[in-house]
């Protein structure tokens, strides 16, 4: 990964104004950002790990560890709350076997909260691997819980 890290640093250059697109770039390489690769991050934009680490830990989209093969993430925005969001996703928690926040220990799924999807209008809302599902309802559920059975 410090490869990784060099070659993105030396295509876009070493501002602190780099640490949001190099983060996510990281992310999106390895699928989450370990914490062994925060001093590599930290020396290739002369950062302090602390300024590091303390944005990975600030912004909910970075992932410390490793995900589940699926990623379901459940809206947890006004909209869908008031339309029986924490409902579903005490379901959604129930059906998939594994708390919000946590991924499964077979490591087949991972629940995320995330706030605010924009389906505002059809909530309450999911994203299922990057797929956004409207209107999730029981059966929506069992449909999501038998796609991340696959």
């Amino acid at each position: 990964m410090d490869a990784f890290i060099e070659g993105w640093v030396a295509v876009h250059g070493d501002g602190r104004d780099q640490l949001l697109p190099l983060l996510h770039a990281v992310q999106e390489e390895a699928g989450y950002i370990d914490d062994a690769l925060v001093p590599a991050i930290a020396r290739a934009l002369n950062l302090s790990r602390a300024d590091v680490h303390g944005v990975v830990t600030f912004y909910h989209d970075f992932r410390r560890t490793a995900p589940g093969r699926h990623v379901v993430k459940l809206c947890r925005a006004e909209s869908c709350q008031a339309r029986g969001g924490a409902a579903i996703e005490v379901e959604a928690a129930q059906r998939l076997g594994v708390a919000m926040g946590d991924t499964r220990a077979d490591g087949q799924v991972s629940l995320e909260p995330v706030y605010c999807l924009g389906l505002c209008a059809i909530g309450p809302n999911a994203l299922v691997d990057g797929r956004p599902v409207a209107r999730i309802d029981a059966a929506a559920l069992d449909r999501i819980a038998l796609e991340v059975a696959a």
